[in-house]
């Protein structure tokens, strides 16, 4: 836990743990997003990280900005109002 990549993956991460976990148990468990969109996640998470350490900063941005954007988008972690 050395670069500030560390720090902004693990708590993207611990995000989506927390999300998994919590829809998981949910009564409405069926209807949650595949496993596979949790799995693309973590891989970005881990993508980004790794670019980071290795000194690619502008590619562990974008990575990190399109995995925020892919969690909001696919996993929708914030209940949407429904429209009148």
């Amino acid at each position: 836990m050395s670069t500030i990549y560390d720090w902004v993956s693990l708590g993207i991460f611990a995000g989506l743990v927390v999300l998994f976990l919590q829809r998981s148990t949910g009564e409405h468990a069926e209807k949650d997003a595949s496993l596979l969109y949790y799995l693309g996640a973590g891989v970005g998470c881990a993508a980004a990280n790794y670019f980071g350490n290795e000194g690619r900063h502008v590619v562990a941005v974008l990575l990190l900005v399109a995995t925020v954007g892919f969690i909001l988008y696919f996993l929708k972690p914030f209940p949407t109002k429904p429209q009148s």
